[in-house]
């Protein structure tokens, strides 16, 4: 088998994956096959990045496992014309996957260094409609708001009022939450005329959201 034989033959377990684990909206799967993990996996963990697992990357955080990216993404319900706000841009992959689908994605991150090696995954990607910013993802991004959709990458105790206060009416929101790294559950927010309807979709695991700028 050829190297080339052996990648196609590893994407394609990766999509089954995918399809096994829940997630089977058509735009969602062409997104995934379409963007490649191994763009933003480094190092020692390059050799996994089509295994359904979350790997280490820098400053302490990590690239989430496949399977959550999708799930995530299929519960946002992302539209052609949206405008996406992504809290927590770790590796970009999740951002680089709403580049798809949305017609512009927000990406921020505390920690400078991984929004800029985003970035530049992103430029060599030619993901032209991604825009990459280091600053405090706790307070959104007051200045482009509002937004179609939001989705969070980080738990908070409860969702953020800052960022529901960002969100279209009609517009939905995808985040962790949870007072602990052990006790979590992946909840959807839709904005209403008259509020927020609050619908609890899986438990989950993911790093905390933290105020305030990383010190690297």
């Amino acid at each position: 088998m050829t190297e080339a034989d052996e990648l196609a033959q590893r994407k394609m377990q990766f999509l089954f994956a995918l399809r096994s684990k829940g997630v089977t909206e058509a735009r969602v799967l062409a997104a995934m096959e379409r963007i490649d993990r191994g763009a933003f996996v480094r190092g020692i963990f390059a050799e996994r990045a089509y295994e359904d697992m979350p790997l280490p990357i820098a400053c302490g955080q990590t690239i989430s496992q496949p399977s959550v990216v999708g799930l995530m993404t299929q519960a946002l319900e992302v539209g052609t014309r949206d405008t996406v706000l992504e809290i927590g841009t770790g590796s970009g992959y999740q951002a680089a996957i709403l580049s798809v689908l949305a017609r512009r994605v927000y990406t921020v991150d505390r920690h400078r260094r991984l929004a800029r090696e985003a970035q530049a995954v992103f430029e060599a990607l030619d993901l032209a409609n991604i825009v990459s910013l280091a600053t405090d993802g706790s307070r959104g991004l007051p200045d482009q708001a509002p937004f179609d959709r939001i989705l969070v990458t980080a738990a908070a105790e409860d969702p953020p009022g800052p960022l529901l206060s960002q969100l279209k009416i009609g517009g939905i929101m995808v985040l962790p939450v949870g007072q602990s790294d052990t006790v979590q559950s992946l909840i959807r927010v839709t904005r209403t005329e008259d509020g927020f309807d609050y619908e609890e979709l899986r438990p989950v695991r993911f790093v905390p959201l933290i105020e305030g700028m990383a010190g690297d």
